[in-house]
């Protein structure tokens, strides 16, 4: 009887997945309309008290999006600093590290992490990671974050990469609606402590044919600096990276930034994307920052952190696939007041006469280093 019960439970749980699942090995494929929905959500950075809100949160993004995959791309726990009051259920500190404790710190981020998988496991969706530099930052080693996530049946990471440095990379195949073919390419990749010669080898020789990718990493790549354009100091919306003072360009990008990344960069991870027919790549890291563009064939997009323990703004975004003819979309939505809208684009503000152009100048000079100052909490 109870082998009986235990068919039946798992015959509903796999109809009521939103895609087909295999209980071995989580298959993904497109829907019968050649579409395939990825929620991104990233930097939680919480400990064994999440807050408050952040489990609201994560069920109500999966519950608005109907998600196919849920792609986490980094920083799942806080490694440790002071913390907020009235955030979680503990007050002034922030952190799963104990100094001088692994297994201490093994426990805090194993409890930190199953407050966030335990909602994606009851959702029934299958989703990966990608590491974060917080998530190295609190000491444990990704032997035992790989076994955190093989404790999970909905979590796919693996580490497929095998390089020296141990780092955690998956390339996820998506299969088409109709047949049994690799229709799309997802990898969530390693880069929370740099993206290393070994990942790069495993990258460019893993044979993807030459079916459509997609990228998922923590840190963004210098070319979203591409999306930027040089301002004066003064203009709406201008921040600084080292000496250089830039914008979003809104004429090819949407969103926000108060996280400046000069234009002009470039890197090899970029040049190999180009190889191997990578049409979108999106990071995390920067909390504050939301924002999506084209360069150079390729759609960049940064999206909002939701650690409550800091300054929003949070969100999360979703990639929707498309077998059809290769491309994705993609869209931004911002958390507030316990609700989720799609991120609007804002237009710089211009000012005409020279009154108004001194008055508004003062205004940018004072919001540039007020967004500066709270980028670093």
């Amino acid at each position: 009887m109870k082998k009986f019960l235990a068919v039946i439970l798992s015959a509903a749980l796999f109809i009521a997945s939103t895609v087909a699942v295999s209980a071995e090995s989580n298959e993904l494929r497109f829907n019968k309309n050649g579409k395939f929905t990825i929620l991104q959500i990233t930097d939680t950075q919480d400990d064994r008290y999440p807050a408050y809100e952040l489990i609201e949160f994560l069920k109500k993004s999966i519950e608005m999006t109907n998600p196919d995959l849920i792609m986490f791309t980094g920083d799942l726990v806080e490694d440790s600093r002071i913390g907020d009051v009235g955030i979680d259920g503990e007050n002034f500190r922030e952190g799963v590290e104990v100094k001088d404790d692994y297994d201490k710190t093994l426990e805090n981020v194993k409890v930190a992490v199953d407050a966030i998988f335990s909602v994606f496991e009851d959702a029934g969706i299958p989703y990966a990671v990608c590491q974060g530099n917080n998530d190295y930052a609190c000491g444990i080693k990704n032997e035992d974050w790989l076994e955190i996530y093989a404790s999970y049946p909905h979590c796919i990471t693996v580490d497929q990469s095998d390089d020296e440095d141990g780092k955690i990379d998956t390339y996820i195949p998506v299969k088409s609606s109709s047949s049994d073919d690799i229709a799309y390419g997802i990898f969530a990749l390693d880069n929370g402590k740099g993206f290393k010669e070994g990942q790069a080898e495993w990258f460019n020789k893993l044979d993807t044919g030459d079916v459509p990718t997609v990228v998922f990493e923590h840190v963004p790549v210098e070319e979203v600096g591409n999306l930027f354009e040089e301002c004066h100091i003064w203009d709406d919306g201008a921040t600084v990276d080292g000496t250089t003072v830039c914008r979003l360009n809104h004429d090819i990008a949407t969103g926000k930034a108060i996280t400046a990344v000069a234009p002009g960069q470039s890197s090899s991870q970029f040049a190999d994307w180009k190889n191997k027919n990578v049409k979108g790549a999106f990071f995390g890291h920067y909390h504050c920052d939301g924002y999506t563009g084209d360069y150079d064939g390729i759609t960049l997009g940064l999206t909002y952190g939701c650690e409550f323990a800091k300054m929003g703004p949070y969100g999360v975004r979703t990639v929707v696939l498309d077998e059809n003819d290769g491309s994705l979309d993609t869209d931004l939505f911002v958390w507030e007041d316990g609700e989720f809208s799609i991120q609007e684009t804002e237009e710089y503000e211009t000012h005409n006469g020279i009154i108004c152009t001194v008055i508004s100048s003062i205004i940018h000079v004072f919001e540039f280093f007020y967004r500066g100052i709270r980028s670093l909490f």
